[in-house]
């Protein structure tokens, strides 16, 4: 499923839960790092108003989709992928990780969330073994050398898989920098993923993601930051609708 943004495509290029797992799997024993994307509807807004994070994109290794919206847009265009959530994708990646005997580094929240999720991980994935937490300093910049430094540590303490939770773009600006910086860890981008875990943030039940209405729910409960950056997704939605049908129509020649 291909995105067209200021001229640069963008491609989910991960459609399967198996594939992800699969493709994670092997980088890992190859030591060969990588970066994960999880794009959405609110990415596409902030890769329509920021050149640095549509460079970070363009430097993901693999992209899948975080929402629904996506998922629609796919079958639309006749190429479906799988909804792939960055915080789902943490338990199954962590356990290809620990099969694998390799650690892993936490990046993002607080120090506390993080050691709550370190502890609750640990005990859910046997052999799992989290090697690094750093928590950034408010006003982090991923474009920094503090940022470098902390890559470095990430390398240093022999993790091969990195979860990033910064938000986004930060996240993914971070992780294409730790492409160059720290070229054998898998750097994955997981928005408040961790934070779920160690119960800092709480997740939309299940009713709520069974039937695509975790935005609404999460809304609800925010509803002065939220609101207005559902509003910005609304308003793209027909623009990615018609390049669906457009990239469906191209297909079919």
């Amino acid at each position: 499923m291909l995105f067209t943004i200021k001229s640069q495509t963008i491609n989910v290029n991960v459609p399967t839960w198996d594939d992800l797992e699969s493709r994670v799997e092997a980088r890992l024993r190859e030591r060969s790092g990588f970066s994960l994307a999880t794009i959405n509807l609110d990415h596409l807004v902030k890769l329509n108003r920021s050149s640095v994070f549509r460079d970070a994109y363009q430097r993901q290794d693999f992209v899948v989709a975080d929402g629904n919206p996506i998922v629609w847009m796919s079958k639309l265009a006749k190429q479906p992928v799988e909804l792939i959530p960055g915080s789902d994708a943490i338990l199954p990646l962590a356990k290809v990780a620990a099969r694998n005997a390799v650690p892993v580094a936490f990046v993002g929240s607080t120090a506390e969330s993080l050691a709550s999720a370190k502890a609750f991980l640990e005990t859910e994935v046997p052999g799992l073994e989290v090697a690094l937490c750093i928590s950034p300093p408010m006003g982090f910049d991923p474009l920094s050398e503090a940022a470098d430094e902390v890559l470095r540590q990430v390398e240093a303490s022999g993790a091969g898989l990195c979860f990033v939770a910064l938000g986004a773009p930060k996240q993914e600006v971070l992780s294409a920098r730790g492409r160059t910086v720290a070229p054998t860890v898998g750097f994955a981008s997981i928005g408040a993923g961790l934070d779920f875990f160690a119960g800092s943030q709480k997740r939309a039940p299940d009713w709520a993601r069974r039937y695509a209405l975790e935005w609404m729910w999460r809304m609800l409960g925010n509803p002065r930051r939220l609101g207005v950056r559902y509003l910005k997704c609304l308003l793209i939605l027909p623009g990615q609708v018609v390049q669906a049908l457009a990239l469906r129509a191209r297909n079919q020649l």
